[in-house]
């Protein structure tokens, strides 16, 4: 199955007035890293492919997301194995990104002993620092207390769970979409948040780098699915005067990819099972595929932040 690109006037990749899509079996792999203040991109197929260390750069992330450690059902009997397979592509790595992003749904059920075994198999990882957004299976049974008590140790979470950060130039904020979920399971922030959000970024310079993390997409992927959040309009609307706004989404399982302007939104796969694409099914949810294609329906998100790169460009590989 190919991608889907138009209008590539910048051959990165992408088109810059449309849309990307990455069928659920493409896969995906980037590294993402920062220089000069500017985002690019680079798949993890490509780097192991060159056999050698990546370019000098101020900053790389790497994104993982809905691990759902706990899920046993046909679609994956061995969602830890699958998410072993993702960190061992990480530590093969030969220049480790800085830290991870993990953007929710960690668990199946939101128990205690779901989150133990990531905590256990996270310690494999070469890269130790972690930042989280929770998804609704990491919610389920407390409002997030679970969750909260035990990732946002590092960060000064605020609300029910959300924070920014600064690293090497660029400003992270992490959402929370996923306690006030509306009908349809569309996500919310909420007034209270999103008055946090516009404080937050007030006295920053337009040419600050931003990059938003939360788990349900903060554009309209699919509202009939739930794929979406009601009052991301508000949330965006602080973010349109910066210079370069990057969007990191987990919960469908799946590569998808919208520019608007300067503002770019990115949807990861899922370390555990595929969904079907947008409206191909009656349905969200787990979807089988045969055991020889499951490991190519999974992956990573990365960043890349280099100079001389003036947009995004997103490239997806997998993890067979």
């Amino acid at each position: 199955m190919s991608d889907y690109i138009f209008r590539d006037h910048e051959h990165d990749g992408i088109d810059r007035r449309g849309f990307l899509q990455c069928m659920a079996w493409a896969g995906t792999g980037l590294l993402w890293t920062v220089s000069g203040g500017v985002l690019a991109s680079r798949t993890l197929a490509q780097i192991a492919k060159a056999g050698e260390p990546l370019p000098a750069t101020d900053l790389s992330f790497l994104q993982i997301s809905d691990s759902h450690i706990g899920f046993n059902k046909e679609a994956n009997k061995d969602v830890t194995a699958t998410f072993q397979i993702a960190l061992d592509r990480i530590n093969a790595m030969r220049t480790p990104p800085a830290f991870l992003i993990h953007t929710g749904d960690i668990t199946q059920l939101s128990k205690p002993e779901e989150f133990d075994t990531f905590d256990q198999v996270l310690k494999s990882c070469r890269t130790k620092d972690v930042f989280y957004v929770p998804g609704e299976h990491d919610v389920l049974n407390d409002g997030g207390k679970l969750y909260r008590e035990r990732y946002l140790k590092s960060v000064e979470g605020k609300g029910s769970g959300w924070y920014s950060f600064n690293k090497n130039g660029v400003h992270f904020i992490a959402l929370v979409n996923v306690l006030d979920l509306q009908a349809g399971g569309l996500g919310q922030l909420g007034d209270e948040q999103l008055e946090w959000l516009e404080a937050d970024v007030k006295d920053l310079g337009t040419s600050t780098p931003i990059v938003v993390f939360a788990h349900i997409p903060l554009w309209a992927v699919y509202p009939q699915w739930g794929w979406g959040t009601s009052d991301s309009e508000r949330a965006l609307g602080y973010l349109k005067r910066f210079g370069s706004v990057t969007v990191l989404n987990g919960h469908i399982h799946q590569v998808l990819q919208k520019v608007e302007g300067n503002v770019t939104f990115h949807t990861a796969m899922s370390t555990a099972f595929p969904q079907p694409a947008p409206g191909t099914a009656a349905s969200p949810g787990p979807m089988k595929v045969p055991a020889e294609k499951l490991r190519s329906m999974l992956g990573l998100t990365s960043v890349q932040y280099k100079q001389g790169k003036t947009a995004l460009a997103v490239v997806d590989s997998n993890l067979s």
